[in-house]
């Protein structure tokens, strides 16, 4: 399964990860630090709970003893079994914030699929879909949720995204 689409146009982020709301944290794996050098991201023990939307990166953490859950999650349409994940993490992401824990969630970039996640965490617990991507747009970057298709999946809701694509296979 391919997990991320080349796009040249897409810059690089500028910092490793951005807060969201409090604890809730999304990032990528490679960031353009000071010097203009892409450089890579590693989660050491910074977050309580780290998850990763791409198959696990040797040497990008985090440390033994933090939670790490992986769910790899291409950058494209989603079939249902893909949302179902999506929806699950979510759900993880945001009760672990309600336990006052730190959680990273993380892709390639930190634009698009945690997006998704953290988008969804956040219409969970109260948000407007519209709010949520204004909000992530803000916080972590204006190409946040650049990918139109996961923006349609929020505001038609995951679950409904998710039955309506189950009902197509």
């Amino acid at each position: 399964m391919r997990t991320r689409r080349k796009q040249p146009d897409v810059p690089v982020p500028d910092r490793p990860w951005s807060e969201i709301v409090p604890g809730l944290w999304m990032g990528g794996h490679e960031f353009r630090g000071p010097s203009g050098e892409v450089q890579p991201v590693v989660a050491r023990a910074e977050f309580d709970l780290v998850q990763t939307l791409t198959r696990a990166r040797r040497g990008h953490g985090p440390d033994p003893g933090v939670q790490h859950q992986v769910w790899p999650v291409p950058d494209g349409p989603l079939d249902g079994t893909q949302l179902a994940g999506v929806i699950r993490l979510a759900q993880a992401a945001g009760d672990a914030v309600d336990d006052g824990r730190t959680v990273l969630v993380r892709c390639y970039s930190g634009y698009n699929r945690s997006g998704l996640v953290v988008a969804h965490a956040l219409v969970c617990r109260g948000h407007q879909a519209e709010e949520a991507i204004r909000l992530i747009r803000s916080r972590r970057s204006p190409w946040a949720l650049h990918n139109e298709l996961f923006v349609e999946y929020l505001r038609v809701g995951l679950t409904t995204a998710r039955l309506l694509e189950e009902l197509a296979e």
